[in-house]
């Protein structure tokens, strides 16, 4: 099969198509023939030799995917070849065909054309996990999202939305913060133009949000924890703004917040089965009923994965990047 590989670490220019061996298929999983992967930051991280697979995984970038089941193991019974289904991977979705374990993989959502079903797993499973299963975003909360034109923004603001909570974003552009605004998005901040905690506050009458998913990290860890209300609950799920910051703590202990890190690609096959289970159940019927679509940006054959990581590493798009095998 064909499969894009990491020919050294550095910039989009290593990523190359070649001819590799199929993935083998233990009892336990599924091969997928696949359809369309989705990208995510980690990739350009893995492209960088900065965030290695787990031991065991599959070499190759791709953290979701959609496809036809060609083949399962013997252990498995939910599903039968020829199923159309996406998957959460912990690697291997720059592929034409990728083994998975049973346990993360879901039916394509209905109401969902089978490629843009790629655009899922990874997103619900990392919002669902942190923002409702640990954070308990309720109906009636505030919940401020950093980069919401990201491919998790624009998934967290509908869910969000839906499950009743009212939402702000941040974006740096108008074009960006309009389209939030069309997928329900309540209060909508440009951080290039304005202070973030200073809208935050306006807007909660000085009280703060109570659940921040942020993806920048060390740049914004001191303004997210000023922007919480009480019983506050900050996910870091990224570093785009460093890793390393210096903090007042005295915010954590008068208004007990709460400061968590969450990843999934480090998961155990166990843990992200049941993360997957709970998705399936509360965020599925929700793309059924058109609560939560899809928002796809561009498509590119898996040929220019190089290309496609230079759009996102250029952060003018708006939503998921696809590569199509």
């Amino acid at each position: 099969m064909k499969a894009v590989v990491i020919t050294s670490p550095g910039g989009p220019e290593v990523l190359q198509v070649q001819e590799v061996e199929n993935p083998k298929v233990e009892d336990d999983e599924l091969l997928i023939k696949i359809e369309a992967t989705a990208l995510n930051r980690a990739d350009t991280l893995q492209r960088k030799g900065l965030h290695p697979p787990p031991k065991g995984a599959s070499p190759y970038p791709g953290l979701e995917c959609s496809g036809i089941i060609e083949a399962v193991g013997k252990g498995v019974t939910r599903w039968k070849i020829g199923d159309q289904v996406c998957a959460l991977l912990s690697g291997g979705g720059y592929a034409e065909k990728v083994s998975v374990p049973a346990g993360q993989v879901l039916p394509v959502p209905p109401g969902v054309c089978l490629k843009d079903a790629a655009s899922f797993p990874e997103v619900a499973c990392t919002v669902w996990s942190t923002v409702f299963m640990m954070g308990r975003l309720s109906a009636g909360e505030t919940f401020l999202i950093h980069g919401g034109s990201s491919g998790i923004g624009m998934f967290a603001i509908q869910i969000a939305k839906h499950q009743g909570a009212k939402v702000f974003v941040t974006a740096g552009s108008e074009e960006k913060l309009t389209f939030c605004k069309n997928l329900g998005a309540d209060v909508w901040i440009n951080y290039k133009t304005e202070d973030f905690v200073a809208r935050v506050k306006e807007e909660t009458g000085g009280k703060g949000v109570d659940v921040i998913l942020d993806n920048i990290g060390g740049a914004y860890f001191q303004r997210n924890i000023d922007s919480l209300n009480v019983d506050g609950r900050l996910f870091i799920i990224g570093f785009q703004g460093g890793t390393v910051t210096e903090v007042n703590l005295s915010g954590l202990l008068a208004r007990r917040l709460t400061v968590q890190a969450a990843g999934l690609r480090n998961r155990t096959p166990e843990n992200k089965a049941v993360i997957v289970n709970e998705v399936e159940k509360n965020v599925w019927p929700a793309i059924a009923a058109g609560k939560v679509k899809p928002v796809v940006y561009k498509s590119f054959p898996l040929f220019e994965a190089a290309e496609a990581h230079q759009l996102m590493e250029s952060s003018k798009h708006i939503g998921k990047i696809l590569l199509v095998p």
